[in-house]
């Protein structure tokens, strides 16, 4: 089988050993794309296993506590319109989260994070309950659903903290926001204005990034036009020491193979595969990934 065949390393922070994306020629994606779907075969999978995307809230236990994520079905559907609901890949980021971590196979207490597409918020929450100093990030409208939910399930017993921020990915961002990168250990989510717990404090962009150095994204592989805009954003926030963790759904096979043609270019690439994720959470319509910059 082509998958004993492929080189399996550590990447970044994390402790486990994924399957690097490394091609001696321009066909390499196209091959890894094939390969997930030949041999995860996502069509023939229940889609939102773990979700319900008719339901105004979805429930779910982690780190101890029992989530409550608020969720906009009405506007599932709408155009331009994203992060309104949850899918089966943020919940598959989250509890592979705190999986590695009972493991010991990564480190989030004290370490920043900065989550891009935050959504609704879970990856993000899950996070900073084990112990990261999080900032959630999203588009300017839907900012109102994320602190909601930040603010419901961060009340109490939080090890971490949680701001929420605005950031449009592809926007140049100010000197001060990339200078110097974040090679600290720690994770990044993308934002702009700052709430934190329902109070409004002021962040700089400059604090931010001196003290992140991982990216957390779930379900931000969904068209070929944002994967521009995603990975001018990514080279902008990383240094050579962040580690980026995505998770997606294959609903596309010629987005992401767009994706990971571009991705390889700056990034070593590496998948990791289901047997490390949480046993209770995998899906045969997920994929999940680590990054680092070259």
């Amino acid at each position: 089988m082509e998958e004993e065949t492929v080189e399996m390393k550590k990447l970044g922070c994390y402790g486990g050993k994924v399957i690097v994306l490394e091609w001696e020629t321009e066909s390499g994606a196209a091959e890894e794309t094939m390969l997930l779907w030949g041999i995860q075969q996502p069509t023939l999978s229940k889609q939102n296993a773990f979700v319900s995307q008719s339901s105004l809230q979805l429930r779910l236990d982690a780190c101890g506590h029992s989530l409550s994520i608020l969720q906009s079905p009405s506007s599932l559907g709408k155009p331009g319109v994203t992060g309104a609901v949850m899918w089966d890949s943020g919940v598959v980021l989250g509890k592979f989260l705190e999986h590695a971590v009972d493991l010991g196979m990564l480190v989030l207490q004290g370490r920043k994070v900065i989550e891009l597409g935050s959504g609704c918020g879970l990856v993000g929450c899950i996070a900073a309950l084990l112990g990261a100093q999080v900032v959630l990030t999203d588009l300017p409208d839907r900012l109102r659903l994320l602190k909601k939910n930040v603010e419901t399930n961060l009340r109490h017993g939080v090890r971490g903290s949680a701001a929420v921020k605005e950031l449009t990915w592809g926007d140049d961002p100010d000197h001060d926001l990339i200078e110097p990168p974040p090679d600290y250990e720690g994770i990044v989510v993308k934002s702009s204005r700052c709430a934190l717990f329902g109070r409004v404090p002021y962040v700089t962009c400059s604090h931010l990034l001196l003290h992140a150095s991982q990216v957390l994204g779930s379900d931000v592989i969904y068209s070929e036009g944002a994967v521009v805009d995603l990975l001018d954003t990514l080279l902008h926030l990383c240094g050579t020491q962040t580690t980026v963790f995505l998770s997606g759904e294959l609903r596309n096979d010629t987005v992401l193979e767009c994706f990971l043609e571009a991705a390889v270019k700056d990034f070593a690439v590496g998948r990791v595969d289901q047997s490390q994720w949480h046993p209770e959470y995998c899906s045969r319509r997920v994929v999940m990934y680590i990054l680092v910059k070259k």
